[in-house]
């Protein structure tokens, strides 16, 4: 565990390395504060000295050092701010390159690792923990080397001033530490529980909101609630234990300087009926002793920020830490002009290895061809297209275009030569001219109206109030299901791709637009070859093709009339969707 702390630390001040000129100048800073600082008592010890016995004050002289005071007070504070500043710069900079490089590793992470986590845990990583990292661990190590300084400096001057005293201080101070470290070792599991709920329970919360309809819909508002308590409570219960058993750090070290202050004042008291020290140096050697203690108490006081910084950096790493996806071949096949010839060959494939899914799989697709892939829920149809996107990749087995291995291949140029529309429609906050043109930025407005006019929307968008300006909500919440779906299809046809992917692309458009639909995806599909996942079997009885998937594998196969007359699954599938009408 010490040795993963100690790595978690590490890591971390890599981060921080970049910005080294910052911190030194932060510790430059912070030594010029600490000699102002520990220069004052001394020339307030030095003004109690004038200004002892009865008309034996020198006023003259009093004024001059409470002067020289004032000045060494205000440059003090100065100082104090730069490094300030200085730290938050590391800070904030070094949490800024964390998130950049955790956002830019759930570009690299397999899709297997995000489907398989909660997303909003995902999203509690890099925003409260990469917080708590700035937020504690940063500061903590700012009023460490801090601390450090003023240790070494007010050690220092209490040596020149008495080294009896000094060695006092010195050999009880230390009790603190021990009492601290004592009070880390509780506090360490509590922390990093309680990091691990709040990740648990922004995911839950993230999922409730996303599916608040849904919820009212079945009346479900008790049981979320009380899901919510549940883990609420287990947050509660656990910050809780880890706030109180590090809330005991603080009042116990300082119940050790209360010792060290009484032992400094009697030592002192002494030593002043002695002749050896006079009582301006007792006063500034009483504040010395103060101001040798306030690190040990500061480091102490931001246990429970360390504590949860840490807890925050190991689920950072731990993502960091995550195997990327198996990186493209160095010396990639470039398509230069896709024909559409796909083969599937012997293709097997499971999401987990105690569950198999695709077997054996065999598919060879002519250039222009349309298949259609039908087939009970679970049957491995939109599995088939996550192979086909390469959003996966296949256990064994190959998948070919134009001959060439998709292996052999970068996933970006794979990708690009196909144009998918989801049955889930997905639009972000932007204008709707930004929206259509997600898959070619480089587009011009007339290109955008074009591609809107052939997926039936153009009308809708002209009576918005911006038209082509209009900016959507997050996730198009201020459409219905079926503009929103419009706009994707527009999307895709702008991007005009050689071959298209639709997976229930019209399942929300109503029966008249969908006809119309279909028109433009048929003149769109003409010469390209086409996957079209369906439920309704009526949109797909003018495929080439189609597959009737099982078990994920094919059992059927042929055009609709061939399928129709063996009288086999597909027939049976085909009638069972028009047996309440007939």
């Amino acid at each position: 565990m010490k040795q993963k702390k100690k790595g978690t630390v590490k890591r971390i001040l890599r981060y921080a390395f970049p910005y080294r000129k910052s911190m030194i100048c932060a510790m430059l800073f912070a030594l010029l504060y600490v000699v102002l600082n520990l220069t004052a008592p001394v020339l307030i010890g030095l003004a109690i000295d004038k200004a002892v016995g009865q008309g034996n004050v020198d006023f003259a002289a009093v004024s001059q050092l409470l002067l020289m005071t004032a000045v060494t007070v205000l440059g003090g504070a100065v100082f104090q701010w730069l490094m300030g500043l200085c730290i938050n710069t590391v800070s904030y900079c070094t949490v800024r390159d964390m998130r950049r490089e955790v956002f830019r590793k759930f570009n690299s992470v397999p899709l297997r690792y995000i489907d398989g986590h909660p997303h909003g845990d995902l999203i509690s990583r890099i925003i409260n923990d990469a917080d708590a990292v700035g937020d504690g661990l940063l500061q903590g190590i700012t009023q460490l080397f801090s601390g450090i300084i003023m240790i070494v400096c007010t050690l220092a001057f209490m040596l020149m001033l008495n080294g009896w005293i000094a060695l006092v201080v010195v050999v009880i101070t230390p009790l603190s530490m021990f009492v601290a470290a004592f009070i880390t070792r509780l506090s360490q599991k509590q922390f990093k529980e309680q990091s691990e709920t709040q990740g648990e329970l922004s995911a839950y919360i993230n999922e409730y909101v996303g599916q608040q309809k849904l919820v009212k819909a079945f009346g479900y508002e008790d049981e979320v609630q009380e899901r919510f308590e549940e883990i609420n409570g287990r947050l509660y219960v656990c910050g809780k234990k880890s706030q109180f058993y590090s809330s005991l750090a603080n009042p116990s070290t300082r119940f050790v300087n209360g010792i060290v202050t009484t032992a400094v004042c009697i030592t002192g008291a002494i030593s002043v009926i002695n002749h050896t020290l006079t009582v301006g140096q007792i006063s500034a050697f009483i504040t010395y002793a103060n101001q040798y203690t306030k690190p040990f108490n500061e480091v102490t006081g931001v246990i429970p920020q360390l504590q949860s910084a840490l807890a925050g950096a190991e689920r950072v790493f731990a993502l960091l830490d995550e195997p990327d996806q198996e990186p493209d071949p160095e010396t990639p096949v470039v398509p230069e002009h896709c024909q559409g010839k796909l083969d599937i060959e012997n293709v097997s494939f499971s999401y987990t290895p105690e569950k198999k899914l695709i077997t054996n799989f065999n598919l060879h697709v002519r250039p222009g061809s349309r298949i259609a892939i039908v087939g009970p829920t679970g049957c491995g149809k939109t599995t088939l297209i996550n192979l086909l996107m390469r959003f996966y990749d296949v256990n064994e087995g190959n998948i070919r275009i134009d001959g060439n291995s998709i292996y052999d291949m970068r996933r970006e140029d794979v990708r690009s030569l196909y144009g998918m529309v989801l049955q889930e429609s997905w639009l972000y906050h932007a204008t709707v001219f930004e929206n259509i043109s997600y898959g070619k930025p480089d587009a011009t407005l007339d290109e955008v109206k074009q591609a809107a006019r052939s997926a039936f929307i153009d009308h809708f968008i002209e009576r918005m109030p911006q038209s082509y300006d209009t900016v959507i909500s997050e996730d198009g919440a201020n459409l219905s299901q079926g503009q929103r779906q419009l706009l994707c299809i527009a999307r895709v046809m702008l991007c005009d791709p050689p071959m298209l992917i639709l997976d229930e692309a019209t399942s929300s458009i109503d029966t008249r637009t969908e006809l119309k639909i279909q028109e433009a995806f048929n003149n769109m599909m003409k010469g390209r070859t086409s996957f079209i996942v369906a439920h309704r079997l009526s949109t797909i009885k003018e495929a080439d093709v189609i597959l009737v998937m099982k078990d994920g594998n094919i059992i059927e196969q042929g055009n609709h009339q061939k399928l129709m007359s063996l009288q086999g699954f597909y027939y049976r599938l085909y009638n069972s969707q028009f047996a309440s009408s007939t």
